[in-house]
């Protein structure tokens, strides 16, 4: 008898502990955020935390800097993604096709995205040091005025997308290779005999395939660059005059710096609300790509 319920419930058995884990590692902390977002607490032992209701949700939507982060988040963070699909199909393409040393050169490409963020940070960091940096001296041999890249406000952005952009391509470029390694190949062979160019097997059959796959990556790194932390903190730190300071940052200004926990706790409540959004869209963008193309 027991060994019959364990037979009929062993889906549910062999789940439990990762539905448990789930629940107390990412379940509770977003409770635990959502329910400080309605107190004021300075994190301080002998001032208990007060109940203020939508306080902190009406300060922070009449925070000017609230409202420059969020500018600064999106502009970051959608010129990185655009940039950083087109390069990755790009070199996925590239990637795919049989050439001498690939190996070589996909292990070399690979490298930026298994490095340390911080210290990746820190090198860059150096890279751009307007007096002594890399990036002038190029600059320079091309004839090409010196800038001041993470030191200007209006530079800093593309700055740190750059950063960026160099670090995390590859995983776009990764997934997009292992939708390539998918596709039929019946439709190709067909082009060929109707004598299709390149650029027309792309357009037509290449990539309205790829779609979905790219929506996937798209997805993720949109996570990913939402909530970047280590690299601006590592190399600006917000600055300068703030021009870099995006949601996750600010959020770790209120809570870490100014002791505000209730007031940071509501605005990682509205930056979770946001991210698990667009996360959606890009969810309902991939499934209507999938049954216009079935």
């Amino acid at each position: 008898m027991p060994t019959n319920w364990f037979d009929r419930n062993i889906k549910w058995i062999y789940t439990l502990p990762a539905l448990l884990f789930v629940l107390l590692m990412m379940v509770f902390p977003i409770l635990y955020t959502l329910r400080i977002s309605f107190y004021e607490w300075s994190m301080s032992a002998t001032t208990p935390p007060k109940w203020v209701g939508l306080s902190n949700y009406i300060d922070l939507f009449k925070d000017g800097r609230f409202w420059h982060a969020v500018t600064s988040t999106f502009y970051f963070t959608f010129a990185a993604i655009i940039m950083q699909t087109i390069l990755g199909v790009a070199i996925a393409l590239l990637l795919y096709r049989e050439f001498r040393g690939k190996n070589i050169v996909k292990t070399l490409f690979l490298l930026p995205m298994v490095a340390t963020p911080v210290a990746m940070g820190l090198v860059w960091l150096l890279i751009y040091e307007p007096s002594i940096g890399v990036a002038n001296q190029l600059l320079k041999a091309l004839g090409l005025p010196p800038m001041l890249w993470l030191a200007s406000p209006s530079q800093v952005i593309p700055s740190l997308v750059i950063i960026d952009i160099w670090e995390w391509t590859p995983m776009i470029a990764l997934i997009v290779m292992a939708g390539l390694s998918t596709l039929p190949s019946e439709p190709y062979e067909a082009a060929d005999v109707d004598g299709a160019t390149a650029w027309q097997k792309f357009s037509y059959i290449t990539l309205p395939l790829l779609r979905p796959t790219i929506i996937v990556a798209v997805m993720l790194r949109l996570i990913d660059v939402l909530k970047t932390f280590d690299i601006i903190y590592s190399t600006t730190q917000g600055g300068p005059n703030l021009a870099s300071e995006t949601l996750n940052l600010y959020g770790y200004v209120l809570g870490f710096q100014y002791f505000k926990l209730g007031m940071a706790s509501s605005l990682l409540v509205i930056f979770f609300a946001l991210v698990l959004g667009l996360t959606l869209a890009l969810i309902w963008i991939r499934k209507r790509l999938e049954v216009s193309s079935s």
